[in-house]
Order: structure tokens, then C-alpha cells, then sequence
């Protein structure tokens, strides 16, 4: 059993230490490559930027500034200030992880339709969460003049662990209201494409984050020595940020690949709101394909459960430069009542919009 807090064993450590992150770096810097074309994608408006991607770019790019960070402080062959620049790479580190589960937690309230009381709940969690992430400098690292390299001496492992803990108390709490809500919709056949994806990708998420967490926490429980203390805090923010950052694009590009009809409320309460649907299409303009979207709300009737959808897409050419046309045919028919009506509706992103309801 060697003496984990010698002088040599942490000098060995650190050796470990620093081959380990550099393999490290290389998987997140081979991951963001292979997605920036989504990055890019809103960067040059071919898609349009709202609020939850402000935490999808903060996760992924705060992650990187944080590796290169810890490259810079295990390459550097001139003395700096290795404090400063181990608390930006704690901070800038212990923040991903704290965003990956915000990105898991804009999903849930989307899978709940926004619920109020679901919203003040998770706000409260992620308050809660924060404030053990900046809680302030929880590592600290001095400049070794032997080996010429910036060495950690010391790290407050009672914070960290709190921090890593709570962050599966909170992923597992996301798998649970996830799992709740997204079973009971699979129904016997199975479930939409989108309820399986939703599923698939918050149990992936939950499964990889939970094990990375769990392994820091064990180590930091230990206390071994300083460096071993920590050594597993980066590979667990990297699993994080890496399966938080797919789940959101995946979901993103469903919604921009094809048609999915979803049906939202259920039940016989004249009151509840008429069934809403989604459609995308995809028309070709002057030798051009123009992405189409149609948000189309069923006649106020009793047409909430056991809704037959047809679609029937036609495109209509005009003067590209005034825009073009794209209307959409949709015809529903309720199972129960054999009642039926249609929707045509034009809407295309850089045109007008109009629909005509007629009831069959």
C-alpha cells in the first residue's frame, strides 16, 4: 500500500494527473468538432437562437475554456500564478456540470407543459446547487520550482463533495419526473418516436452522469492526497457536458427533421383546449429547398381523443423574391364521433401565413 500523502507518491500522482487530462482534452476537443456545425448553424441564423441555448453554449464552451485552462497549467514551463488560474479552471468546471443539469431540466419542463409549480421546484434545486458550485476557491495549487510545473497542494473536499453529491440527488431526480410522465404517454404501442427518444436520451444522460459523479465522489471521500482527491472531478464533468450537449441537439434536429403530430390534453372536458399540431415541410423554390413550418389548432369541438390525421403537402411556385407558398392539407376525423374537418394553411418562414378551416 503506498504512502498516498509523500512527497514522491503526489509527484507520481500528478505525473498521472497530467496524462490523463490530456486524453481528456483530446476526446472533448474531438466531440465539439464533430457537433459545430450545429454551433454554427445559429451563429450564422440558419436556425433561430432562443433563450434555453444560452445554457447549451455556456455548457460546452465554458468546459473547453476550463481544458484549456488545466493544458496551459500543466504545459507551462515559466512560473505564473497557478492559484488564479486553478480557481478559473474549478469554477469554469464545477459551472458545467451545474449547467449540464440545467439543460436536462429545460427538457423536464418542456415534457410537464411548463408547469408553474414544476418550474418554482426545479428553480429552487438549481439555486441550491449553485451555491455549493460558487462557493469560492476550493482548490489550491502553488508553483513547484523542482519539476517547473503548477501542483495542487490542497483541496476543501467537504465542498466538493456536497457539490458532486447533489448533482445526482438532482440527476436522478430529473430521471424520475422524466420516467413518470414519459412511461405513462408510451401506451401500448410503444409511444411516439419523440416520447422514445425523450426516454432513451434521459436515461443515457442519468446512467453516464450518475457513474461519473458517483467515481469522483468516492475519491474525494477518500482523501488520499490532494491530486487524487480531484483527478476524477474532469472526467465527471466531461461525461456531463458531453451526453447534457447531445441530448439538446438531438431533440433540436427532431423537431427541424420531419412531420411529428402530437396531440396535447386528453380527455372528454369541454373545456380543454383543442388538440394542437406541428408539422414541418420541405418544398423546393427556384431550385432551392425552403424549410416550411405549420402550427395548425383543431376547430373548437369535441375532438380530443382518437384523432386520424392526413396530411397532404402541395407546393405552389411564385416570384421567389416575393416569397413562395406552401400550403398544407390536413384532414382529422374524430374515431369516437366520426367526426371530420380540414386545415389548409400556408406558412412559410420568410411569407405570410393564412389557413381555412371547413368542416367534411
Amino acid at each position: 500500500m503506498p504512502d498516498w500523502k509523500s512527497q514522491s507518491e503526489i509527484i507520481l500522482d500528478n505525473e498521472v494527473f497530467v496524462k490523463l487530462m490530456h486524453v481528456l482534452l483530446g476526446v472533448y476537443v474531438w466531440e465539439f468538432f464533430v457537433s459545430i456545425s450545429f454551433d454554427w448553424d445559429f451563429v450564422s441564423g440558419r436556425k433561430k437562437f432562443r433563450w434555453p441555448m444560452i445554457f447549451y453554449f455556456c455548457n460546452r464552451y465554458l468546459l473547453l475554456f476550463a481544458l484549456v485552462g488545466i493544458a496551459i497549467a500543466l504545459n507551462i514551463t515559466q512560473e505564473v500564478n497557478c492559484q488564479a488560474l486553478y480557481t478559473f479552471n474549478q469554477l469554469a468546471g464545477n459551472a458545467a456540470v451545474g449547467l449540464a443539469s440545467i439543460n436536462l431540466s429545460l427538457r423536464t419542463i418542456a415534457v410537464y407543459a411548463q408547469s408553474k409549480i414544476l418550474i418554482v421546484a426545479l428553480i429552487v434545486v438549481i439555486l441550491g446547487h449553485w451555491s455549493l458550485i460558487l462557493q469560492g476557491v476550493l482548490v489550491k495549487a502553488e508553483w513547484i520550482p523542482e519539476t517547473e510545473t503548477c501542483v495542487i497542494t490542497s483541496a476543501n473536499n467537504t465542498v466538493l463533495a456536497a457539490t458532486f453529491i447533489y448533482s445526482m440527488v438532482f440527476d436522478f431526480v430529473i430521471l424520475m419526473l422524466n420516467t413518470y410522465k414519459l412511461v405513462g404517454r408510451r401506451g401500448p404501442s410503444g409511444g411516439s418516436q419523440l416520447t422514445r427518444m425523450l426516454f432513451s436520451d434521459g436515461l443515457v444522460y442519468f446512467i453516464i452522469a450518475f457513474l461519473s459523479n458517483l467515481i469522483a465522489t468516492v475519491f474525494m471521500c477518500l482523501n488520499l492526497n490532494a491530486i487524487m482527491s480531484v483527478i476524477f472531478n474532469v472526467p465527471a464533468a466531461i461525461g456531463s457536458t458531453i451526453v447534457a450537449c447531445r441530448a439538446v441537439r438531438r431533440l433540436n434536429k427532431f423537431y427541424h427533421r420531419g412531420a411529428e403530430v402530437y396531440a396535447s390534453g386528453s380527455g372528454s372536458n369541454s373545456n380543454d383546449a383543442p388538440p394542437r399540431f406541428r408539422t414541418m415541410n420541405q418544398v423546393a423554390v427556384g431550385g432551392r429547398t425552403v424549410r416550411g413550418t405549420s402550427a395548425i389548432r383543431a376547430p373548437p369541438s369535441d375532438l380530443t381523443s382518437g384523432v386520424h390525421v392526413q396530411m397532404e403537402t402541395f407546393t405552389r411556385t411564385d416570384n421567389f423574391n416575393h416569397g413562395s407558398i406552401s400550403p398544407t392539407h390536413v384532414t382529422f376525423e374524430d374515431e369516437s364521433t366520426g367526426k371530420r374537418g380540414s386545415v389548409t394553411v400556408d406558412d412559410l418562414e420568410f411569407g405570410d401565413s393564412e389557413s381555412k378551416h371547413e368542416e367534411l
